[in-house]
């Protein structure tokens, strides 16, 4: 079986993306793939009063900023030395089924946390691609 060529690595940028980060990285070494790393932002403008203090805009332009210089940060951090790296906007599961589909990518690594109580029947990220991603998906158990 050939390894893979190309994986997307989701990271949310919390204290848990190291650890889903290295773990892309050691599949990436061993597979002798590259390596895409995606941080999506998800804006959802709220208006206290129907009134904007400062342009939507201006807000999502400044979080996409913000998430491009920790997603750097991580990079530098964790090794990944000729990654590609991109910071997108809009509904997660949507853009990572997206750049997946365009990166080419056939593999995505995404961090899973252990769910309880109500928490199992949300829908969530790693869930969602699971049943929606052309391509394998590796969920990386969290700490």
């Amino acid at each position: 079986m050939p390894g893979y060529k190309k994986i997307l690595v989701v990271l949310d940028l919390s204290g848990d993306s190291e650890q889903v980060a290295v773990a892309a990285r050691d599949l990436a070494a061993y597979s002798k793939a590259a390596i895409v790393a995606l941080h999506v932002v998800e804006y959802v403008p709220v208006e206290p009063m129907g009134e904007s203090l400062m342009p939507t805009v201006q807000i999502e332009e400044e979080l996409l900023r913000r998430s491009r210089a920790r997603l750097d940060e991580l990079a530098a951090r964790v090794g990944f030395e000729g990654a590609a790296l991109r910071v997108e906007a809009g509904n997660i599961k949507a853009e990572i089924l997206r750049v997946a589909d365009e990166e080419g990518a056939d593999l995505i690594v995404v961090g899973s946390r252990e769910r309880h109580g109500l928490a199992i029947l949300v829908n969530f990220t790693e869930d969602a691609l699971l049943h929606a991603a052309r391509c394998d998906v590796l969920a990386v158990r969290l700490r």
